[in-house]
């Protein structure tokens, strides 16, 4: 029995829409700042925690700005955390967005993995008399185990 758990069908108007409003997207997040992996993991990060913290300690600096010196920059963090609220709900919706995609793409393939496997069974079974071993010879090189590299130790000095 052929296994089905999706059943999707991408016309060509709607790819268009999908593609247009990505790119509409992606105008809209120009701003938006990729980091090498490197700058990444030197990062602080603002955990639940953190937050709860940073947030107090902005609010506690605003309510006293005599105790602030000019050169932290209170303005520009109060700005980010504004940017940071405005921009995290919006990051929920995509991120959704793309597990769904990712789901999608993830049942997709495993349909037709199953659909090629059972034509393969089919092939090796009847396709001896009809002429298609070349065919399934070429199909079963993806069942062949992989050579595993062996690294040769060098021989211990006397």
């Amino acid at each position: 029995m052929p296994q089905d758990l999706i059943s999707l069908t991408l016309p060509a108007a709607k790819l268009a829409a999908l593609d247009n409003a990505l790119t509409a997207l992606e105008a809209a997040c120009s701003d938006l700042v990729a980091m090498d992996p490197a700058t990444r993991k030197r990062l602080n990060r603002m955990g639940d925690k953190s937050e709860a913290f940073c947030r107090q300690a902005l609010n506690v600096m605003a309510q006293n700005p005599q105790i602030v010196a000019p050169s932290l920059g209170l303005a520009g963090a109060q700005a980010d955390l504004l940017a940071l609220d405005q921009l995290r709900p919006r990051g929920t919706r995509l991120k959704r967005l793309a597990e769904r995609m990712a789901d999608t793409e993830t049942l997709l393939g495993s349909d037709v993995f199953a659909a090629a496997l059972e034509g393969y069974g089919m092939l090796k079974v009847a396709g001896k008399s009809q002429g298609l071993n070349a065919l399934q010879s070429g199909l079963s090189e993806r069942f062949k185990p992989r050579s595993r590299r062996t690294t040769v130790k060098p021989a211990a000095a006397a």
